[in-house]
Parts: structure tokens; C-alpha cells; sequence
């Protein structure tokens, strides 16, 4: 297996605060080997020597990150002035996550490709011509050619623990008194409820979206219309890519679950 962080495209489209130790685990959930880990960060050299915090940080950032096991390539941040006197950054990794991607396919059976941008449309089918399976993971702005064309795509909110709730800091996912990000998967608006869906745990199962299924890592959670925010619409409950982060509470009423305080978190309307 590998696995290509496009991290700046991450960073801006609703992956701040990734953890790449969840990052990890997900990504070797069926046991595969991880022979490549790559990320591709960005760093601003100018803003370094003004910004001694800046640098610091970076660095103990890039060093967390090692730690996990991850092979950082470092982006340098390049300036550019137009005819108005505009200044513009940019610290693409592109090109350097196509070249390495292709050139390490050689040896990689499964790769996942952890970004949102279109322009990997042709290397995802080169990857795939080679044998490689492709496998894709984002979060807001996700091409959606790059998602037809992936072999499998997973929306990084709904990954157990894969962002941190800042508000919830000890968070225990799953557990009753903790807060979840999923999806709603039958709404009942003349009755006034409905239920809600969300990854238990990871696994090599998530293809068994099923709740009743023994093997399936979803768990359902009833939900009712007084539970939801004052923003939640039906358009938001009706369609499969709005996500949902919701605490869980223990039934009055059975042995299951319940939803509590329904926030949006991800719409295709944002």
C-alpha cells in the first residue's frame, strides 16, 4: 500500500487539524503493509525569518508527524507580483505527488490518494491501468470526476477521530456521551423523526453499509425533529452527502441509541 497527502489542498478544504496517526490506522485497516507514506507540506521560508513562533511550530509539527511514520516532502512557499502589484503565494505539490505516485506504483498493490484536486484525474487512470487500485479520501471541493474515477471514495469527516472536535478534546467516539459526524439515512417528515448513520470503528467491512448486517462497522441512531438545528432543511436530510455531527445518548424507550443537539457540519449546498 501507499498513501499520497496532497496536505495543503487538505489544509484549505476542510482537513485542518488531520491526524495522521488515525490517517494510518485507516489506511491499513485490512491489514495491508503501508510501504509509502507521503505528505507533501508546505513551508514559508520568508515568513520564517520574521516569525520565529512560525518556524517553531513548523517544526514541531513536521516532527509530530514523522513520528507517525510519515515521509515528509517540504513545498517551499513562492512568491509572485502581478502587473496590479498583487502579491499571490503558492506551494504546489502536484507534479512532485504525480511523479512519486507513478514512479512507486510499481511495487504498490492499493494507493490512496488523500485530495480533492481534479488535476489528478489522469494520474488516478495511469494508476489504475498499471493494476494499482485507487482509492481516494477528502473532504470539502472533492472533484467529482476524481470520485467517478476513483475506485472507492470516502469522505474524511465521516472517518472515526480522523478530525478532532475542538470542543470535545477527550472525545470517546461511539460511546454514549460523545459526539459523531454521519449521515441521515431515512427521514419521516410527517412524523416528525428519523435516523441517523455513523462508523463505529474503522474496518476492512466498510462496504456493508447495512446497520442489521453482524459485519457492518455503521451503527443507526433515532433521531427526532426537536433534536435538529434551526439551519437543517429537508433538501439537507434527504440527500446522502450532508454530514450531520450529533451527540449520542442512551434510549429511554430500548437497549439503542439516540441523536442529540443535530448540527450541519458538510453540505454539497456549502
Amino acid at each position: 500500500m501507499g498513501v499520497f497527502v496532497d496536505a495543503e489542498n487538505i489544509k484549505f478544504n476542510g482537513g485542518y487539524q488531520l491526524r495522521y496517526d488515525i490517517l494510518r490506522r485507516f489506511a491499513s485497516r485490512d491489514g495491508g503493509t503501508l510501504l509509502r507514506m507521503n505528505t507533501y507540506l508546505a513551508y514559508d521560508q520568508e515568513r520564517a525569518k520574521s516569525d520565529p513562533e512560525y518556524h517553531k511550530k513548523s517544526a514541531i509539527y513536521q516532527q509530530m508527524v514523522r513520528d507517525f511514520g510519515w515521509k515528509i516532502i517540504v513545498k517551499n512557499v513562492r512568491r509572485f507580483t502581478d502587473d496590479e502589484g498583487n502579491i499571490t503565494t503558492k506551494a504546489n505539490a502536484d507534479l512532485d505527488l504525480a511523479v512519486d505516485a507513478m514512479l512507486q506504483a510499481e511495487n504498490l498493490d492499493r494507493i490512496l490518494l488523500v485530495t480533492g484536486d481534479g488535476d489528478f484525474l489522469q494520474v488516478v487512470t495511469a494508476l489504475q491501468n498499471r493494476g494499482c487500485r485507487v482509492e481516494l479520501l477528502g473532504f470539502k471541493n472533492v472533484s467529482k470526476q476524481l470520485q467517478r474515477q476513483v475506485d472507492a471514495f470516502y469522505l474524511g469527516y465521516l472517518i472515526p477521530d480522523l478530525l478532532p472536535f475542538s470542543y470535545e478534546p477527550r472525545n470517546d467516539w461511539g460511546k454514549p456521551g460523545s459526539v459523531v459526524r454521519g449521515i441521515c439515512t431515512k427521514w419521516f417528515p410527517d412524523k416528525g423523526y428519523g435516523f441517523m448513520r455513523f462508523i463505529k470503528q474503522v474496518s476492512s467491512d466498510l462496504w456493508i453499509t447495512d446497520p442489521r448486517a453482524p459485519d457492518s462497522p455503521y451503527e443507526s441512531v433515532f433521531c427526532h425533529n426537536n433534536e435538529l438545528a434551526d439551519n437543517i432543511t429537508p433538501e439537507d436530510l434527504a440527500q446522502r452527502d450532508t454530514v450531520f455531527e450529533f451527540y449520542l445518548d442512551e434510549s429511554d424507550v430500548d437497549e439503542g441509541l439516540v441523536a442529540r443537539n443535530v448540527r450541519k457540519t458538510y453540505s454539497l449546498n456549502y
